[in-house]
Formats: structure tokens, sequence, C-alpha cells
């Protein structure tokens, strides 16, 4: 997202001295995307941000794959996992493979004294249940169900919340999102075709800023492992920053969904893109007003994708028996389609409520043992 924005101290220039009121210069960082060759940021601290005291435990949080049979389709219950930690050590991870990892969250600490960094993959945390603070080394971000938060890598954060009822839907991407070129002008300007526009988009704001020097604990992922860093300076230190590289939040509520006389393809639907996979918001909208339409989707085989769908709230109209939280994978190759009653329940009907995300990789996903904990059993049967 090269949308610029800016908040605090910074100098007119860049790479110029930025003088201390009290004596000094800010340290300036560049914090750059693709080596210098695309987005990027300038922060400005009170200390340069390498003062590293020492390094701690090193512990592996690699997914635990199982070999599995994924050209069957599944289903499992995200709400089966246990509620228990922070924003950082409730993630379960459930299905993935070396592009993607999708994880499943119930924090029930409301704030935690770690910091956390990806510096792995890039991540887009949907807000099911909860509300709260996304804090930022660039700011804060108010949250509240149905918020995907869009994290880059290497941007440090915490997460608060108000409750300890929380429930977290997490894809982590090891290539950037991107809003899909069919929406973005060649200049970069959402475009009116597009089902969201910059007004939706929530940057952050009230910079946290901390001069006093101690004992911070940042866990840093990397290779699937975290590494415990111990620095001087606190991680929020920033005075001031610019750029186009930070997190941003866009509501499920604002996506503004396209229709049709007939059924419209899930594209539509679309919210970001990656090298390899895409993902979608499916959110209350009319249905087809062709005189005929069937508003249920009809059959059919994505020979190039597997489909992962999260259900978040209402009566989805193309599934039996769906519950909050579940998660259906629908394998590339494979045919599917409308649960039976669902086609002749959907004839006539105006509109849906439904809510939920989409995730549809173009590489086969694969299981961990996590997954296999909160599967659905016989789910493939339930077409009969």
């Amino acid at each position: 997202m090269a949308l610029y924005h800016k908040l605090g101290q910074i100098p007119n220039k860049r790479h110029i001295v930025f003088n201390k009121p009290n004596g000094g210069i800010f340290a300036e960082q560049l914090i750059s995307s693709e080596g210098f060759s695309a987005e990027y940021t300038l922060t400005y601290h009170h200390h340069p941000p390498t003062l590293v005291t020492h390094i701690g435990e090193i512990f592996s949080v690699a997914p635990q794959f199982i070999e599995n049979d994924l050209m069957v389709k599944r289903s499992f219950d995200g709400f089966d996992i246990k509620p228990a930690g922070d924003f950082l050590s409730s993630r379960k991870i459930v299905l993935g493979n070396n592009d993607v990892y999708i994880a499943l969250a119930a924090p029930v600490e409301k704030s935690s004294d770690i910091f956390y960094k990806n510096s792995q993959a890039h991540e887009m945390i949907f807000v099911h249940k909860g509300s709260g603070i996304l804090r930022t080394m660039l700011g804060q971000i108010a949250f509240t169900p149905g918020d995907h938060l869009m994290i880059p890598k290497g941007i440090t954060y915490q997460m608060s919340f108000d409750d300890t009822d929380n429930r977290l839907f997490i894809v982590e991407s090891f290539t950037p999102f991107r809003f899909p070129k069919k929406y973005v002008s060649n200049s970069g300007q959402l475009l009116e075709n597009s089902p969201f526009c910059e007004r939706d988009i929530r940057v952050p704001n009230q910079l946290e800023t901390y001069e006093e020097l101690g004992d911070y604990k940042l866990l840093i992922k990397r290779d699937d492992k975290l590494y415990t860093y111990h620095y001087q300076s606190h991680p929020f230190d920033v005075v001031g920053w610019d750029g186009c590289y930070y997190p941003y939040a866009l509501s499920i509520h604002d996506f503004e969904p396209i229709t049709g006389r007939i059924h419209q393809p899930p594209p539509v639907h679309q919210t970001w893109e990656t090298n390899n996979f895409v993902t979608c918001a499916f959110v209350p909208r009319l249905y087809d007003y062709h005189p005929q339409a069937i508003p249920a989707p009809y059959n059919h085989a994505n020979l190039d994708s597997d489909e992962v769908l999260y259900y978040v709230d209402g009566d989805f109209m193309s599934r039996n028996n769906i519950q909050k939280g579940q998660i259906t994978l629908h394998p590339m190759g494979v045919a599917h389609g409308p649960h039976p009653g669902a086609v002749d329940r959907s004839i006539g009907k105006k509109e849906t409520q439904e809510l939920a995300v989409m995730v549809d990789t173009f590489k086969p996903l694969k299981m961990t043992r996590e997954a296999l904990n909160i599967e659905v059993a016989d789910y493939f049967k339930s077409w009969m």
C-alpha cells in the first residue's frame, strides 16, 4: 500500500541533522522493503535502534505439519482452540505451506510486557471477537470486531485487549499483501470500482514515545524461531516518522459488496493479493436480481487453488450446520458447491447477512497437529 503518511516530528529533508531540543541528534532509521527498491518509512529515535544488551533464549515455533490426505474436503471448529496466553503465545497454526501460515488465537491476557517483531512474514490479523489497541512503534490503531489489522514484516508491536474473550484469525504471508491490481490506478489510487477506498483505511495515530533506558524484551520471529533480544532502549522511542510502509486497519464492515443480476464469481469479494494467494471478504449484500437467478453458488472445482473459508457470523447461505469460527478447506481439483437444500432455499431470497473471510492459496496446504485436534469428522460426507 503506497499511501504516504507521517506522524510526530520529522526534519524537512531526509538524511540530515535532526537536533534534539536539549542537545544531541535524533537517530534516523530506514525501514525498507525489497532492498531499497520498494516502499519504505523513515523513523527518528531518541536512541539508536541497535542497543542490544544480550540475546537470550532461541526456541522453535515451527508448525508441526502432518502427513495427511488433503485431497479430501475438511472442516475445523476454530472455537475449539482453547483460550490461553497473550496476543502472541495463544497462536496455533492450523494450515500452511511454504507461502503462508494460517493460525487461530484466543488470547485471554489483556496486555503483555512482550514486544514482538515478525521478520519472517507480513501479518493479517482478523479480529473476530474482542476490541482493544494495536500498539506499534509507529503509533496506535484502535480495533473492534471485523477489523483486518495489516502489519508489515519488521514492524514492532503489541496488542492489548479490553476484555478476556477474544478470537483472532491470523494469516502470515511470506510476500507482501497488496491491494488487487484491478482496484488500483497506475498512480496508486484506489479506483471507483474498488469495494473500499482510502477513507476506509485507518492509519496509526497517537504516537507513543518513551525516552528512558532499561531492559526491554523483544521477540523476533525468523526462520520459524523466536529470538529473545534484550534492548537498552525502549522499542517505542520514535519521535516521528514518514513514508509508505506502516500498519493499518480495514474493517470487513467497510467492504462494499459488488452484486449483479446473476451470481457473481468469488473475485468480486477480493480484499488483498500476494504472490502466492488471495484473500476475500463475504459481507451482507443483496442477492442476484435476475428473475430466475439462483443466488447459491454453482458447483465448482477450482483447479489452481486450495480454498479456505473462515466463518464469522450470519447464516452462510451455501452451507448447512456451520458455526461461528468454523473453517472449511476445499482442495484444488475436487468439486464442491452448495450443501443439500441450499439451492432451493436461496431461490427468491433478497439478501444475505453472512460474514466470512476467505484465503485461496495457489499451492496445496498442509495440516498441523493443532488442526487435527479440532477437525470436524466426515465433513466430506455432508453433501450426501
